[in-house]
């Protein structure tokens, strides 16, 4: 899911004027502004000088937003308090939206779950059309225990017997070209019925079909492989090796989280813990600026992160619980902030109030960790965007705030504000194909986005499970409305993106925190960047650029064993930043054309195109690299690292001895605060 923050482009100056009608002067045209100067309060007293209304005090950067006439804005601005304005924040004059897709003339989405019956499957179909959709082909492939098709329906429409007659047992291609067999056409939401000669003599999975669908207007749809047990499991636990953590106690118990997004749902699997006690310690709508006893997800996204962080619900196997948890810290304390509406768009006032209201309240709730799933196109330096501002402030009073890449890659430099903040934790995604115990065919999906950052600092700072994401959302909200191939039978919503990915790694960062109360937000991004897992190919050299990566693929288990401190931010002074003495700079090197490199990163990234799916040369981290080695492989020997920019060899020996270490230590007992 993409959010996008709108803002209004930034005039070069200031324009005043009057329209008038039949001699008659119009009312005068009230603007929605942004000051910023020596201070909220004094800003304020200018705003209200001259009759116009302040609508959000922002003392956090020294800034208010207010309500002003031209003529209003032009005396405000006349003060030497008034450092900074930005004149024009209406909904009506939002960019363009380059990122949106143009029109097409179908859109029709496949259920991910495949109703599996004895000897037919049922795979529901959906027109995001008002126009029916007609289709003209069908390939598929099945058991070949279930015989030959033999019959194929499209809602009441039954297919013509001669389209398979000739199919093989397990495959069939059916062209439907229209003479003498007339397409079925697709309205709204109707079942493709695929019935065969015989019954299955064993268990069927999702994962035993392909199918593929194809309509008139170039639109076509898979089959995707499904988990076998998704309501059971949502799996990134698994992925990351958060399980066993919360099979040793560490569920983020005693730890608070806050998520700025589009409100909560009050499902008890989120409004309360594994215990079934109270944990909501507070709900603000920063659009209205009021505590709420509510603040209502009218989108469903708000809902879909807390149940990625939080997620009370036991994993099962067949029925049985395992001992983990379908959410990553399932016993943290929440604190809902609600700054987008229910089309997932934000003002950009109301996120820096949102951010202000969480540090205002860091100390009442304890607040140690802040959730950030959305992203928008940076239009200013990090130092100048008045949420980075906010957000520096955070992550000096001892906040870790974290922070979707974007959906916007593969090109370069597509990273999101405010993951450009190069101080905060920012996450891309991965995704495991479906195949959570198989990570060779674990990859960086196009839409993750990439750096550098237009400050040149390397983004993402590591990779997170971002496809195919299961969680609850509100029923009804719009994700639901407008996705619903995506619901589960059972309720919940499956979604992908950098901000489930965020989420993840936000429920990672309070399971350290229970662990050692006494980490830094420095200290939380040196142990994740630290013990992240980079793709590796055959060759040594790196599967992905650190654009795409960052340090790699996050995991739960090294975070915790092999985590460092002292790395976090260690060449930058936030203090230097916040006094305006200082803004960082990073490595990356960005030519005319628009490519980005890193000093020696021509020898560091394999030639060798990253494969999307499974791959035979990529390894994830450098344990999985160096063991891949047959042992008599001269290969297994230190590199020299005078030819090589890597000496993996050299890490993994110090990676195993750790490891040694800490195994002949008492176990690391977590910290529990409150019942």
């Amino acid at each position: 899911m993409r959010y996008r923050i709108f803002l209004a482009a930034i005039p070069a100056c200031l324009a005043v004027f009057a329209t008038t009608t039949a001699g008659q002067s119009a009312a005068p045209e009230t603007l929605k502004v942004f000051l910023q100067g020596s201070s909220s309060a004094e800003l304020g007293a200018l705003v209200t000088a001259q009759g116009g209304t302040v609508t959000h005090d922002l003392h956090i950067i020294d800034a208010v937003g207010a309500e002003l006439t031209h003529d209003q804005l032009a005396k405000v601005v006349e003060s030497p308090r008034v450092k900074r304005v930005f004149d024009d924040l209406s909904v009506s004059a939002q960019p363009p939206d380059t990122g949106t897709e143009p029109d097409k003339p179908c859109e029709i989405g496949g259920s991910l779950e495949l109703m599996l019956g004895d000897s037919a499957i049922n795979w529901t179909l959906y027109n995001k059309k008002p126009a029916p959709a007609r289709l003209e082909r069908l390939k598929m492939s099945w058991p070949a225990q279930l015989g030959q098709i033999k019959q194929i329906y499209l809602g009441e429409h039954k297919l013509d017997q001669a389209l398979f007659a000739s199919s093989t047992r397990g495959s069939a291609l059916l062209e439907i070209s229209g003479e003498g067999h007339p397409m079925p056409t697709l309205t709204a939401s109707q079942d493709l019925r695929i019935v065969f000669e015989s019954p299955a003599d064993q268990p069927l999975h999702q994962r035993d079909f392909e199918l593929e669908a194809s309509f008139v207007g170039d639109c076509s749809i898979e089959l995707i492989p499904g988990y076998d047990d998704n309501h059971e499991n949502f799996y990134y636990n698994t992925v990351i090796g958060v399980d066993a953590l919360h099979r040793n106690g560490v569920t983020g118990r005693g730890i608070t989280v806050a998520i700025i997004d589009s409100g909560l749902w009050d499902q008890p699997a989120l409004t309360t813990d594994t215990r079934a006690r109270p944990r909501v310690l507070a709900r603000y709508d920063a659009i209205s600026d009021k505590l709420a006893e509510e603040v209502f997800d009218a989108s469903g996204h708000g809902t879909h992160m807390t149940s990625v962080i939080a997620h009370n619900g036991p994993v099962t196997l067949a029925g049985i619980p395992t001992g983990a948890y379908k959410g990553v810290a399932p016993d943290v304390n929440l604190v809902s902030v609600k700054a987008f509406d229910v089309e997932g768009q934000g003002d950009f006032l109301d996120i820096v109030r949102a951010v202000q209201w969480v540090i205002d309240n860091r100390e009442r709730y304890d607040i140690r960790v802040l959730n950030l799933s959305f992203a928008a196109r940076p239009r200013w330096y990090y130092w100048l965007d008045p949420i980075n501002q906010a957000l520096m402030r955070a992550w000096a009073s001892g906040i870790t705030v974290i922070a979707a890449a974007g959906n916007e890659g593969p090109d370069p430099m597509s990273i999101g504000s405010p993951g450009n903040l190069p101080y905060i934790i920012t996450v891309g995604a991965v995704t495991d194909s479906w195949t959570p115990y198989d990570k060779d065919d674990d990859y960086i999906p196009d839409f993750s986005s990439r750096g550098p950052t237009p400050s040149a600092h390397i983004k993402p700072d590591i990779v997170a499970p971002g496809g195919h994401i299961t969680g609850l959302t509100r029923p009804g909200s719009s994700l639901t409305q407008q996705h619903p191939e995506y619901m589960l039978r059972t309720g919940e919503l499956v979604m992908t993106g950098s901000s489930q990915a965020a989420a993840v790694v936000s429920g990672l960062a309070a399971l350290l925190l229970q662990l050692e109360p006494d980490l830094s937000p420095d200290d939380i991004k040196c142990k994740l960047m630290s013990s992240a897992e980079p793709a590796i190919n055959n060759d040594g050299l790196l599967a992905y650029s650190p654009f795409q990566q960052g340090h790699g693929y996050v995991n739960a288990a090294r975070a915790v064993t092999l985590g460092e401190r002292g790395c976090g931010n260690a060449d930058m002074d936030i203090e230097r930043e916040l006094a305006g003495m200082s803004h960082s700079q990073g490595p990356a090197i960005v030519e005319e054309d628009g490519t980005a490199s890193l000093p020696g990163l021509g020898t560091m990234v394999s030639p060798e195109p990253a494969e999307k799916g499974y791959s035979a040369t990529r390894k994830w981290g450098v344990k999985a690299h160096i063991e891949r080695i047959p042992p008599s492989s001269p290969d297994r020997e230190p590199t020299d690292g005078a030819t090589h920019p890597f000496n993996w060899m050299q890490l993994y020996l110090q990676e195993r001895d750790t490891i040694e270490k800490l195994s002949a230590k008492e176990p690391l007992q977590p910290v529990v605060k409150g019942p």
